[in-house]
């Protein structure tokens, strides 16, 4: 366990992260989600933490592995077509993950999730991490559209909203 990583997670302020991510962002994304799922029969979850507190911090746990716990938490994973998708950012690692369902990362595979996650980091680099989120839920949706296009008036399995924890 890293004195630094713990140091960062305890001085991660939550006003960054409102600061990063203010209503309004928050309502564009939970816009680009509801526009995306109109073109697909997947479902995709947006989840942004400012920095980890408890158990996962002091069992140092790392950004995928708690990635894969909120995929479970927020039964992404139980998708009629296995078709979840979720893009999770933890602000006070400068890092994230998308973890994908099986009946669509079969389908994608690494290369084409790491292509994604390149287009978003060069977004988050640059300061813009509403545009980088945003593109990354777009790009998820071109994949989720061509594997699992939509038929008819599908229904909404999974909220729309962000989550911020």
């Amino acid at each position: 366990m890293s004195i630094r990583r713990i140091g960062r997670h305890l001085l991660e302020h939550r006003w960054r992260l409102r600061r990063i991510f203010p209503p309004q962002a928050l309502a564009r994304i939970e816009q680009a989600i509801r526009s995306g799922e109109a073109t697909h029969s997947g479902q995709v979850r947006f989840v942004v933490e400012g920095a980890l507190d408890g158990a996962p911090l002091f069992r140092n746990q790392p950004a995928r592995e708690r990635a894969l716990d909120i995929f479970s938490q927020l039964r992404i994973w139980d998708t009629v077509h296995n078709n979840g998708v979720l893009i999770y950012l933890l602000l006070a690692d400068h890092d994230f993950e998308i973890v994908a369902d099986r009946g669509i990362d079969a389908r994608v595979g690494h290369a084409g999730w790491e292509k994604i996650c390149v287009e978003m980091e060069t977004q988050f680099r640059a300061g813009n991490f509403e545009g980088g989120v945003i593109k990354g839920i777009e790009a998820v949706s071109r994949e989720l559209a061509t594997h699992f296009p939509a038929q008819g008036a599908g229904r909404n399995e999974l909220p729309d909203a962000p989550v911020v924890m």
